[in-house]
């Protein structure tokens, strides 16, 4: 399944799997997202698989918006794996 991107009341809910195949289309869409909103907060709810790749497609959208002094935040319950790579990689 492809990634579905759909916007809900402000957020942004995605849908599919965040992997090697669609994390440059999430980042090319996400930097065209950014530019027009101050704020911009991502559902993870009903993605069901990501990879490396698509971690660092988040991190790579998460540094855009600093660099454009925007915010970017992540939500919900989808894949646990978002979470605990974010968590160890801000241990250090």
């Amino acid at each position: 399944m492809a990634l579905q991107i759909t916007q809900q009341n402000g957020t942004f809910l995605l849908n599919g799997k965040l992997n090697a195949t669609t994390s440059r289309a999430f980042i090319i869409h996400f930097e065209y997202i950014i530019e027009q909103y101050q704020n911009v907060v991502v559902n993870i709810d009903g993605v069901s698989e990501i990879d490396y790749d698509g971690l660092e497609g988040i991190k790579t959208v998460t540094a855009i918006a600093l660099r454009n002094h925007k915010m970017f935040s992540v939500i919900g319950n989808g894949c646990k794996d978002v979470y605990q790579d974010f968590n160890c990689s801000q241990v250090a």
